[in-house]
């Protein structure tokens, strides 16, 4: 807690021991503002997979269990749980009461419909489905039990439970208004709904008077889609917005943020980490060598120090040390530009030889760091550009597509907190975002862990998966990134999220 916090803290405490703190009723009449990078495009959950989207739809929809910033796995519209047959039945008891921003009720038809859908011609549209592969159907046993079928047992299927695909929505709504209507007018049981929706512009959310949980402190919960950061930090500055969320603010930018009186940097330990993946299907990049020449070849620490102001760790794998699965004894490969030329003679790569880097447009600090990656390419003799593309575009056409430059960028959050999130839609065959790689050994390790209820077994094949692609060289291994926020101080009771799933309820402003 720096200076400004803890003047903070100390004139909060002071103003509740003499009962000058706003009543609940008055701080219900709040609007906060939170600058986003990104719109996703759709608000459906089922074809999600961006943390701008969960930023945003943690506030609007429930999953039957919720995980908060504490990473800790409590109930949401389930109230309990059971596993049964060996971990491939769950009975789940549900939330009785609850009602969806529509007015629609809540229950275990409710619960069965999201799921169908989601195992269904809809949610294999969407980058979901293969995360609730596990499930064969689901059962209704009453109006507020139901039971998960499932083909093998899942070990990580509670959390997966708490986001994204697993949303539970609403039947009738969905059925009388259309796919189409849905992703822009969502409807949720969750603790704000949908006020309005400008697509690239915002998106704003008003208090649900009647959750489950309670009714928010805050009236209203406006969201403003702004893609260049220097406008958001800006936008900050002047209070017309009161939170920006990752990954939007510029290392660079952190010391000015802290000289202002106003607001505040605050960070937490994240589980995103970034990578350039290589196109391994064509190009010098399907040369094994080219590819570890290329890793060899760029001093990760010293991008780390210079331009991520040591708000980084460096990483082996895919994956940070919040992941299960991580391996502290895997090291990255060490800087050696001498070994980097030597790989690169040896493939018969002639120096100039031009490669391409794909990189998301509105990634400003990313886009510092690739262009420290093509400065130490070129000291081994190679002329990287890059090209950057609209996220959207990039996301959704040319990584998917398999029309990327020699190397592209790839971050991932791991919002599950556990490798396979991860390694399973990078590196399994068919995956989206595993465009160039077949590997029936690797996918058969990515298949087995997953119904080894064992952590200890499942964690070693974890970890073997890890060493297995960073020993193929898959990507580039960057960095593991804090989550980085930039609050003003008329914003109380915020708690900065690892994966940026923000459900701000409990948050008031002055």
């Amino acid at each position: 807690m720096n200076k400004k916090q803890r003047m903070r803290a100390a004139l909060t405490a002071l103003a509740l021991a003499g009962g000058l703190m706003a009543t609940a009723s008055a701080q219900a009449a709040g609007t906060l503002t939170v600058a986003s990078p990104q719109d996703p495009g759709s608000w459906d959950p089922v074809d999600t997979f961006l943390v701008n989207w969960a930023s945003v739809a943690t506030n609007i929809y429930d999953g039957l269990t919720y995980r908060g910033p504490n990473t800790e796995l409590v109930p949401g519209l389930a109230t309990s749980w059971e596993e049964l047959d060996n971990g491939t039945r769950i009975r789940f008891k549900l939330r009785e009461g609850v009602q969806f921003h529509n007015g629609e009720p809540f229950n275990a038809d409710a619960v069965k419909f999201t799921f169908d859908r989601l195992m269904g011609e809809e949610g294999k549209k969407g980058p979901q489905r293969s995360n609730y592969a596990a499930i064969d159907h689901v059962e209704v046993i009453d109006n507020y039990s139901v039971d998960f079928h499932l083909k093998a047992s899942d070990p990580v299927l509670l959390i997966k439970l708490a986001g994204y695909g697993a949303m539970i929505v609403p039947p009738t709504y969905i059925t009388e208004k259309g796919e189409d209507y849905f992703n822009a007018h969502p409807v949720g049981t969750g603790p704000f709904k949908l006020a309005s929706y400008e697509p690239k512009i915002g998106i704003k959310l008003e208090a649900f008077a009647d959750h489950w949980g309670g009714a928010p402190q805050l009236s209203n919960l406006n969201y403003r889609f702004i893609s260049e950061p220097s406008t958001a930090v800006a936008e900050l500055q002047s209070g017309r917005v009161d939170l920006v969320i990752p990954p939007t603010i510029p290392i660079g930018m952190i010391p000015t943020i802290e000289q202002d009186p106003n607001i505040d940097i605050v960070t937490t330990a994240s589980p995103t980490v970034y990578a350039l993946r290589f196109n391994t299907g064509n190009g010098i990049t399907a040369d094994e060598r080219v590819r570890k020449a290329m890793i060899y070849g760029v001093d990760r620490q010293a991008i780390i120090d210079s331009i991520l102001g040591g708000q980084a760790a460096p990483i082996a794998s895919f994956q940070g040390e919040l992941s299960f699965g991580h391996d502290p004894k895997m090291q990255p490969l060490p800087y050696d530009p001498n070994k980097a030329k030597q790989l690169l003679k040896e493939a018969g790569v002639a120096p100039g030889t031009k490669i391409q880097i794909d990189i998301r447009g509105n990634d400003a600090t990313f886009n510092e760091v690739s262009q420290a990656v093509a400065s130490y390419l070129q000291i081994i003799g190679l002329n990287a550009t890059l090209k950057p593309y609209e996220t959207n575009v990039m996301l959704n056409d040319i990584i998917p597509a398999g029309k990327t430059g020699e190397l592209f960028q790839q971050n991932w959050g791991g919002w599950t907190l556990d490798y396979d999130n991860t390694a399973y839609f990078m590196y399994h065959t068919g995956e989206k975002w595993n465009p160039y790689d077949s590997d029936a050994e690797l996918d058969l390790l990515l298949e087995s862990q997953r119904a080894i209820t064992d952590r200890a077994k499942r964690e070693e094949i974890l970890q073997s998966i890890a060493q297995y692609t960073a020993n193929q060289a898959l990507e580039m291994p960057l960095y593991n990134l804090n989550a980085i926020y930039g609050v003003s101080n008329r914003v109380h009771n915020f708690t900065p999220a690892p994966d940026s799933r923000l459900r701000l309820s409990d948050v008031t402003v002055d």
